[in-house]
């Protein structure tokens, strides 16, 4: 009997590591090709390519993970350490270190939307950039003289606005820049209209909105793109996204937030029946504030002309003048004595010279008669400088007098204010006509208006206006009955009638008969 042989030895398969890689990632990957994972978030990292790498935690375990620029630019918001996710792909194993991880196709908050936390994110940035400061919002224009809107020109947001403003303000120029508001694309197209109406200068106001949605539809008013768009806008933009409850990143960078679209429109245009109030109220104002100062100046101008000072003003200036008529007078006296004290002293000594002997005398007297001729030239002399000086101060004097006279002339005073008062009153009365001339073409305006709309020119036109008995306007047959009394006004007189027939629309005509 043969005996076989037995080998309990089993045969031994080597592998290679990479052919035992590769057999452990097709047997992860086969097996977790979809898989969900929540976690937290830690060794966060991203690199210049757009890929993101980070490893997802809990108590016990951890699992690197890897989301690839693909996948990560479709991430509503950017991961961080710390935040709990919950992350969607499939395992894998990185054969060069030997290690699995996952494979991360998308990626959201755990407990919060995607969508939600970046629009908590984004804001919290952007906050702390200032770009939600009130002192950098610009005030709105008064009374814009074109509004800018961007839109889309299908939606209902549009024609919500363009009613309004048709009712508040006729003529106002509005100019629209068609835009997607929903969907990818939509906050560049937003961004392209208000940089539009930046670059060309057409409008002093601009309102950016769309109607309600969800927190999708409304998105891209959320992009940051769109924010910074609005934040550097030199022109006044009011924000109007949706209903009263819905809030946008652009709600809080905007100069101004409008609950809806239509109250957009009524925040940025006032009523014009209340601009011509206004324009009324303060025309009276200005009639009032001319009136007073009118009589502020007449006031004044009565109190300097009974001022002491221009009162006693002439009695001074003739005092000043008898002042000096009685020094020329003083003057002239004065000299007139000293001229007669020298003739008498001639006289004298010619007289006293004839008692003498002529000849011995002669030389003597002559010499002093020199002497006195000499005397008498010098006292001339000093005599006629002393009369100039006097005549000059006298003048001089006189000059004085006369300026005073003429800086403190009470007539030249009087009359130099009276003819600014003049002059500010012609100015006044130019502008008062100037009003009332406005006012008059408006009021004849307004009177041609009420011409054309008035009861009586459609009168003149063949109409009429029946009344019944109780004097309310009959305008359909059922609201009178045979017998009954009516009144009829025509363009010039009244009748009186009773109705012997009635016909509704389609039969016969109504019979009247006169009363």
């Amino acid at each position: 009997m043969s005996q076989i042989p037995l080998d309990l030895v089993p045969e031994r398969k080597v592998y290679t590591v990479a052919e035992l890689s590769f057999a452990v990632k097709d047997l992860i990957e086969s097996s977790f090709p979809d898989v969900w994972v929540t976690g937290e978030i830690s060794n966060f990292r991203a690199v210049p390519s757009g890929h993101y790498y980070f490893t997802l935690k809990d108590n016990s375990a951890q699992l690197r993970a890897v989301c690839f620029r693909n996948q990560a630019r479709y991430l509503k918001f950017k991961p961080q350490d710390g935040l709990a996710v919950i992350a969607r792909g499939h395992l894998g194993v990185y054969e060069a270190r030997g290690e699995y991880q996952l494979y991360v196709e998308y990626l959201e908050p755990a407990g919060l939307g995607a969508l939600q936390f970046a629009f908590e994110q984004l804001k919290k940035k952007l906050a702390a950039e200032g770009l939600f400061d009130a002192a950098r919002k610009k005030p709105l224009p008064v009374l814009p003289r074109a509004i800018g809107i961007v839109t889309s020109p299908s939606g209902a947001a549009v024609r919500d606005i363009l009613r309004v403003i048709k009712r508040r303000f006729p003529n106002m120029n509005v100019f629209l820049y068609p835009a997607t508001v929903q969907g990818s694309g939509a906050a560049a197209e937003i961004v392209e209209g208000i940089e539009y109406f930046n670059q060309h200068p057409i409008v002093d106001v601009m309102i950016v909105g769309r109607g309600g949605g969800s927190l999708e539809d409304l998105w891209p008013f959320n992009e940051e793109i769109v924010a910074r768009a609005i934040a550097t806008s030199k022109i006044a933009v009011i924000s109007a996204v949706g209903h009263e409850t819905d809030f946008t990143i652009s709600d809080f960078v905007a100069d101004l937030r409008a609950p809806t679209p239509s109250a957009a429109a009524e925040l940025v245009v006032h009523r014009r029946e209340d601009f011509m109030a206004e324009v009324a109220n303060r025309a009276r104002h200005m009639r009032q504030n001319i009136q007073l100062r009118l009589a502020e100046a007449c006031s004044a101008l009565i109190r300097l002309t009974m001022d002491r000072a221009f009162q006693q003003l002439p009695a001074r200036v003739q005092e000043r003048g008898q002042q000096i008529d009685d020094s020329l007078a003083e003057m002239e006296r004065s000299l007139r004595h000293r001229l007669e004290d020298a003739r008498q002293r001639i006289f004298e000594l010619t007289a006293k010279l004839l008692r003498f002997e002529p000849g011995r005398l002669l030389e003597v007297r002559w010499i002093q008669i020199q002497q006195r001729k000499s005397q008498m030239g010098r006292i001339e002399s000093e005599m006629s400088m002393l009369i100039g000086e006097r005549l000059h101060a006298g003048r001089e004097a006189w000059r004085d007098a006369s300026s005073g006279i003429t800086r403190y002339d009470l007539r030249g005073t009087l009359r130099l204010r009276l003819a600014f008062v003049h002059e500010r009153e012609i100015g006044l009365r130019d502008r008062i006509s100037h009003i009332l001339t406005e006012n008059r073409h408006r009021v004849r305006h307004y009177q041609s208006l009420l011409g054309e709309r008035s009861p009586l020119t459609i009168l003149n036109r063949g109409y009429s206006i029946t009344r019944d008995s109780n004097n309310k306007i009959v305008r359909d047959a059922a609201q009178a009955e045979v017998g009954d009394a009516l009144s009829i006004r025509l363009a010039r007189g009244k009748l009186g009638v009773t109705v012997s027939e009635k016909k509704q629309w389609g039969q016969s005509t109504n019979r009247l008969t006169g009363a």
